[in-house]
């Protein structure tokens, strides 16, 4: 049965390429366990090496092993890798265009429990400021085994953020995943929304219960960087308005790329994400959702704004 967790499908991906490619390496910060890199510690031990509590030690370490020919897969929750490790990934990895690849896990809000100290809702603007380096965050599970197999045959530095629970697919099985390319979910010629990870889904369901008012697109972005702005604005052409909707501050992730593509355009453009504060802990990650408005009634009340209702 195929997983709906992004975690549990990175694990078995790296397994079964650990099997294509001897190459393949596997770094931890103390949390395979959450990571899912366990999964390939069990598999290949000699390939898989546990760092401990030290992302920064761990990113030079993974560094050094690219300059060998192994393409080292580097994990931690996704506020540790791209927090702690900043000065290792900037000075070494990306400067050096070295073939690492830092997954992130837990990503945005959901480590649900443990508060703004754990949720990473500024990760994807810390990475995607770093020249050379791609940025990705998929919308399911299915696409998370594709953009791990596509980073892992990437020569360069690549950032990819997991989220940490469960939630239904809405790509398909065993699509294949072009770094750089834009997915239309569905069309629509009146509004556009561009969606990235858990929020792909949600923007799909407001689409459809919006269906019979206003005809909607749905273009999933799981490459964050390197985009193509051309490419937005052929889909946002034609629209009378665009919303950017993810898990993840407004400020330097995705509603950043898609306003600075469309800033020539004429049409109206809302950002829907986190606002300019930190996370906190719930009982659930639905209920933190809620708290942020990241939910189906939250994009509709969005889509309502652009209609200037």
């Amino acid at each position: 049965m195929t997983t709906t967790n992004q975690r549990i499908a990175y694990g078995e991906t790296l397994v079964e390429l650990g099997k294509e490619d001897e190459n393949i390496v596997v770094l931890d910060a103390d949390l395979c366990a959450s990571t899912m890199g366990k999964l390939f510690e069990e598999a290949y031990p000699s390939r898989h090496f546990e760092m401990g509590i030290a992302e920064a030690n761990m990113l030079s370490v993974a560094a050094g092993l690219s300059t060998t020919g192994k393409i080292p897969f580097a994990n931690s929750f996704a506020v540790f890798v791209a927090g702690r490790a900043y000065d290792q990934i900037r000075q070494t990895i990306a400067i050096g265009k070295m073939n690492v690849k830092i997954v992130g896990s837990s990503a945005g809000l959901s480590d649900f429990g443990d508060g703004a100290t754990h949720q990473s809702i500024e990760d994807m603007a810390i990475m995607q400021a770093i020249p050379n380096m791609t940025v990705i965050c998929p919308a399911d599970a299915n696409e998370t085994r594709a953009a791990t197999r596509a980073i892992a045959r990437y020569d360069g530095p690549v950032y990819m953020r997991l989220n940490r629970n469960d939630y239904k697919n809405v790509t398909k099985e065993g699509q294949p995943f072009v770094i750089g390319e834009l997915t239309v979910m569905r069309e629509g010629t009146e509004l556009v929304l561009f969606a990235t990870g858990v929020m792909v889904g949600m923007a799909l369901e407001a689409a459809e219960k919006l269906a019979d008012s206003i005809s909607i697109r749905v273009v999933n972005v799981a490459t964050i960087k390197p985009l193509n702005p051309e490419k937005i604005q052929e889909l946002a052409k034609g629209t009378k308005g665009a919303l950017t909707i993810e898990e993840h501050s407004v400020v330097g992730g995705l509603g950043s790329v898609i306003l600075a593509a469309l800033a020539k355009s004429r049409i109206p453009v809302e950002t829907m994400g986190i606002e300019d504060t930190f996370g906190c802990s719930a009982h659930n990650y639905k209920a933190l959702l809620e708290y942020y408005h990241l939910t189906v009634d939250g994009i509709i009340e969005k889509i309502k704004i652009l209609e200037g209702e």
